[in-house]
């Protein structure tokens, strides 16, 4: 016959209070841990979470190659990046100096009076709201500019100053994206391993029941946003930029990020290529034949996302298009043209995961119907 067990003594207050100080401390010094781990890590923190999305991305192409290759990681990952930077980097490089140029060239001109304006036509006074005010101005500024330039000094300056900024950004912003291509290369050479980490990690955070899911779930949606919005917006930005650059149309760096822009927010980009077309055939001193081709070219480059989205897009981005385009434009307001990437990605990202989150609370009971009621009911 067995002697039940007496329950343990209840704790007094001293041990109690003991207990809790050493859970505190514990906590302080794994908090204490983090914040420094935070600090260490912060300055890294926009380039690792770039490359990330360059690797998710690329990762399914890296992976065809490495079977072609007979298995060597290594080396499919050394061909992708370099295959990057040549088909990327590089025309961007050409894309950014040419805008950077422009900005120079225009901030020298004014500052020694140098820039010459040619004369507004007359229908232009005719335009509602502004048609008169902005022909007043653009006549000033065709016959006395240098006076034009004197009357608003200080916001040309403030406005040269933040030109000249944004094209010092743009050369540090093409670093970290080289920088991001090559750390992306290394983690797609070790691209097993980390993605079983990041299953671990997943199933560790959320739980076994759902980690695999949403782990599944992040990586279709950096891909979904990266490949259909991002990426077809850069690509055609690009085909575009060089297409204007070809033709001789003046500031084709700054139109070319104008069609990054829209084309992020799913603008058509021909609202850039039909004015440079028109520009081609009034104002330029191409012979008829160059502006025909170049206008095709255009026109081409304009319609190219209408090619490149069935190839790329897949079934679709599940996001919708706000939550990406604030995104893009909340992340370019903080880290420049590369957080326009990272902020669109890691926006949508947020949305698929917090919205998957509420549909599993409300699946149950959107599935249960009237013959589910209990006995009983009326």
């Amino acid at each position: 016959m067995s002697v039940p067990s007496e329950p343990d003594p209840p704790l007094t207050s001293r041990a109690a209070a003991s207990m809790l100080m050493d859970v505190l401390i514990r906590a302080g010094l794994v908090l204490a841990l983090a914040l420094l781990c935070y600090r260490v890590f912060a300055p890294f923190l926009t380039l690792i979470a770039w490359s990330l999305i360059l690797a998710v991305t690329l990762y399914p192409m890296h992976q065809s190659l490495a079977r072609k290759l007979g298995g060597k990681q290594g080396l499919a990952a050394t061909l992708v990046v370099l295959a990057g930077v040549v088909l990327i980097v590089v025309p961007t490089t050409l894309l950014m100096s040419s805008f950077g140029d422009t900005v120079r060239q225009l901030v020298h001109d004014i500052q020694n009076n140098t820039l010459e304006v040619p004369p507004p036509r007359e229908g232009v006074a005719q335009w509602p709201v502004v048609g008169e005010r902005l022909y007043a101005l653009w006549s000033q500024a065709h016959s006395d500019l240098p006076d034009l330039v004197q009357s608003m000094q200080p916001k040309i300056g403030e406005l040269a100053r933040k030109a000249l900024g944004t094209v010092a950004g743009i050369g540090t912003a093409l670093l970290l994206f080289l920088a991001a291509i090559i750390v992306a290369g290394i983690i797609m050479a070790y691209g097993q391993a980390g993605a079983r980490a990041m299953r671990a990690i997943f199933v560790r955070v959320i739980g076994p029941a759902r980690g695999e899911e949403f782990a599944a779930l992040s990586t279709a949606t950096i891909r979904a946003v990266a490949q259909g919005v991002i990426g077809v917006a850069f690509i055609q930005a690009i085909l575009v930029g060089l297409c204007l650059m070809l033709a001789g149309v003046p500031w084709a760096g700054v139109l070319a990020a104008i069609v990054l822009v829209l084309g992020i927010a799913q603008v058509p980009a021909i609202i850039v290529t039909l004015p440079a077309i028109g520009w081609l055939w009034t104002a330029s001193d191409h012979a008829t034949g160059a502006a025909t081709a170049y206008s095709v070219l255009l026109f081409v480059a304009g319609m190219a996302d209408n090619v490149l989205k069935p190839l790329m897009l897949g079934r679709g981005v599940d996001a919708p298009m706000p939550v990406i385009l604030i995104g893009a434009l909340g992340g370019m307001a903080t880290a420049g043209i590369l957080g326009m990437f990272v902020g669109a990605t890691v926006l949508a990202l947020g949305y698929q995961i917090f919205m998957g989150w509420v549909d599993a609370g409300t699946a149950p009971a959107v599935q249960r119907g009237p013959q589910d009621a209990p006995p009983g009911g009326r």
